[in-house]
Formats: structure tokens, C-alpha cells, sequence
């Protein structure tokens, strides 16, 4: 354990929170810019998707504009749900220029005329607050010659529709259910049209780089994960909150600055992500690097800690309640998938299935990998192999 005269203090970033009043000036200057610019200023900046699957977000607008209808959408990803992250919320309630104004330039870009905000169900309290904002950003646009409007939709507390394709369907009045894909929302997304849908934060984030350039932004971070990262931490920590951090920093430099000194595991993404163990802290960075030395992991900012009073039995047992819950039902692996999963360490638990039978659920893991639908069915396999895998023992006693 690393002593705490040697412990490295993590650097922490005041970008996303840090309140200017230029929100005027920074679009005046964005709208001065060719198309062509800008998508070239946020593909050099190196942003990825912050909503957890990292998708290189200059691309995504590239693709959107490149499309000859003339008819798109922007959409702001606000559904909030996956458990552990709360750090959108704070966005929406502290800065929400920020979102509007990188709402406003990828319209622009693309040639939107309509944006919306999907809004978690259960964050509902936050409307008035954003309708008023909306008033006065709307007469900013007018103000610069943007035909851009933006409503708010407000979600119905689905976790289902955190996922692009499930959100679109929901706001066509349809079934919350991922769509098969391609296309994709870029090329056919809200009402068939080609549509942009960004996460709040990474919205956020091209503020910062609209405002500050590509550089500032890409010199934070490592190689293949640039820029800074909201996380959201909770669970055996001191010191629960949102704090804004460079990516490729390892889970033991995390560790270090937010656990309580007893941290066995952290979980890193939410209930979708994977559980580090004390063994593979200096060994698992946060970001998007792959396996080099040892382990890369995204996240959509969640950031759980377990000290050792926690029985990662009742840790996994929440996670596949919650589930079965969510699964929208639509494909076999994910409905059945998750169920059986459930019964499955419970009866381990009580003696009526062997230990060995762990080994079969972690196949039916790999299977639902494969052949789930969307990525609630595939990353059940995150969570369940992780903590099968690192703490087997408490699976069985």
C-alpha cells in the first residue's frame, strides 16, 4: 500500500465548472470559423464520447454533415442512468451554456435547425431552471443570425434509453428498444434524418475547446485518451462528489487520493463497467489506451469504491437485480440471460449448485457478449466476470 508521504495528488482540473459569462463571444468567434474548421479543431483536439463508449465526437459531426438532407437533429444525451454517475446532472444545473453552446456549433456545422435535450425522468426538477436558460440563449442565437431551437424531452426513467438508437424510439413515441444498427443516428437517426447525439459532458467539453483550442485540451491527458473527465465517486470514500481529472491516470493514483485506506475494489463505469481489484490497481488506467502494459478501462465517469466490509456477493447480486429490472426484453440473451444469472449465484450461494457452476454462468456471460442487442445484454458480462473472477470465494461462502 502506498504510504501517504509518497502518495501522487492527482491534478485536479477546473474546465468544466469554472463559470464565464463569454458565452457570446466564444459562438461569435465559432460562427466567424469555416465548417470545415471546426471539425478539423475538435478532431484535433482528440475528444471521445464521455458517456462512456468513446466514440471520436469530431467524426460523429463529420459524418452528420456530410449527409445532403436537409432536414438533421442535435440531440443532447441527458438520461442520466447508470448507477453511480451523477456528474451530468451537476452540468446541467451549474453550466448549462456550455451544453447549449456546443449544441449550437454542431448545428451549425451540420445545419440544424432543431436540438433537444433528452432528460432523464427522474431530473425532471431541473426543467424550469433550463427553460429559462433556454430563453436567454435562444435570443443570443437570434442575436448572431442561428435559426437553432432547442425544447426539452423529458425521458420516463427507462435505463434502456441511454443508448442512442432506444432514446431516438422513445422520442418517435415508440417502445424504449435499441434499433439494429447501421445505420446509425448519423445517417438515419430522429424521424430518419441524420442526427447527432452527444453526451452532456462531452457537449461541455467542446466549449472548453471551442474556447481555449485544440492544444490546451490534447496536451491533458495520454496518448489515446485526451482531455480531462468528470467522475463521479461514491461509495467507502471520504470525500463523495464530482471532481474533474486527466485521463490515464491509474486506479491506484485514484485509490490514493479517494479511499478511505481500507479499498479493496473499485468499480469503474457503473453497474455496466468492470471491477478492479486491489491486486490490478497500478496495473488498470482510466481511459482509452487498450492493453498495453496492463489494462485500459473507459467510463462513463462512475467511480464506486468497496472497502473490505463489502461482500462483493450482495455488490453483484444488486447489479443483476438491477438488470433484469432494465432489460427492455427485446432479445432472448439479455431477458433470459439476466435472470438466469441472478437465480444462478443464488442458488451457488445456498448450497443447491455447486461451485462449478460459476464456470457456466461465466459461458452464458460470453454468449450474451456475442449475441445481446444492444450494450445493457453485452456489458452484464463486465461486471459479473470481474467480480466472479477476483472474488470467487465470496460467491460461494
Amino acid at each position: 500500500m502506498t504510504t501517504t508521504a509518497a502518495k501522487k495528488q492527482l491534478h485536479r482540473i477546473d474546465l468544466i465548472f469554472k463559470h464565464e459569462d463569454d458565452c457570446k463571444e466564444i459562438l461569435r468567434n465559432a460562427f466567424s470559423r469555416s465548417d470545415q474548421e471546426i471539425v478539423n479543431e475538435m478532431v484535433n483536439s482528440g475528444l471521445k464520447g464521455r458517456g462512456g463508449a468513446g466514440f471520436p465526437t469530431g467524426l460523429k459531426w463529420k459524418l452528420a454533415a456530410e449527409s445532403d438532407e436537409k432536414e438533421k437533429y442535435v440531440i443532447c444525451n441527458a438520461d442520466e442512468g447508470e448507477p453511480g454517475t451523477f456528474k451530468d446532472r451537476e452540468i446541467l444545473s451549474r453550466v448549462p451554456h456550455k451544453v447549449l453552446s456546443g449544441m449550437a456549433v454542431c448545428a451549425k456545422i451540420i445545419g440544424a435547425q432543431k436540438g433537444y435535450i433528452y432528460l432523464r425522468g427522474e431530473y425532471k426538477f431541473l426543467v424550469p431552471d433550463l427553460n429559462k436558460e433556454l430563453g436567454k440563449f435562444h435570443d443570443i442565437l437570434d442575436d448572431l443570425g442561428l435559426d437553432f431551437r432547442v425544447e426539452i424531452f423529458l425521458g420516463s426513467g427507462a435505463y434502456i434509453c441511454g443508448e442512442e438508437s432506444a432514446l431516438i424510439e422513445s422520442m418517435e413515441g415508440k417502445r424504449g428498444e435499441p434499433r439494429n444498427k447501421p445505420p446509425f443516428p448519423s445517417v438515419r437517426g430522429f424521424k430518419g434524418k441524420p442526427t447527432v447525439v452527444n453526451n452532456v459532458e462531452t457537449l461541455a467539453h467542446s466549449y472548453t475547446i471551442l474556447k481555449f483550442g485544440a492544444k490546451k485540451f490534447r496536451d491533458l491527458g495520454v496518448k489515446d485518451s485526451r482531455g480531462s473527465k468528470v467522475f463521479s465517486v461514491s461509495g467507502d470514500t471520504p470525500i463523495p462528489g464530482i471532481y474533474e481529472l486527466e485521463l490515464g491516470m491509474t486506479v491506484q493514483d485514484f485509490v490514493d487520493d479517494f479511499s478511505d485506506g481500507d479499498c479493496k475494489a473499485v468499480q469503474v463505469g457503473g453497474a455496466s463497467g468492470f471491477l478492479v481489484p486491489r491486486k490490478r490497481f497500478g496495473k488498470t488506467t482510466i481511459g482509452y489506451e487498450g492493453k498495453l502494459t496492463g489494462i485500459s478501462l473507459p467510463t462513463g465517469g462512475s467511480m464506486m469504491i468497496f472497502n473490505s466490509s463489502r461482500s462483493m456477493y450482495n455488490v453483484l447480486n444488486n447489479y443483476l437485480e438491477f438488470f433484469e429490472e432494465e432489460s427492455c426484453g427485446q432479445c432472448t440473451p439479455c431477458r433470459v440471460g439476466c435472470q438466469q444469472l441472478l437465480k444462478g449465484i443464488r442458488a451457488v450461494k445456498r448450497g443447491e449448485k455447486p461451485a462449478s457452476y460459476l464456470d457456466q454462468l461465466l459461458k452464458l456471460t460470453e454468449t450474451m457478449k456475442l449475441t445481446a442487442k444492444c450494450g445493457l445484454g453485452q456489458s452484464v458480462a463486465n461486471s459479473f466476470s470481474s467480480i466472479v473472477e477476483n472474488f470467487r470465494e465470496e460467491m460461494i461462502y
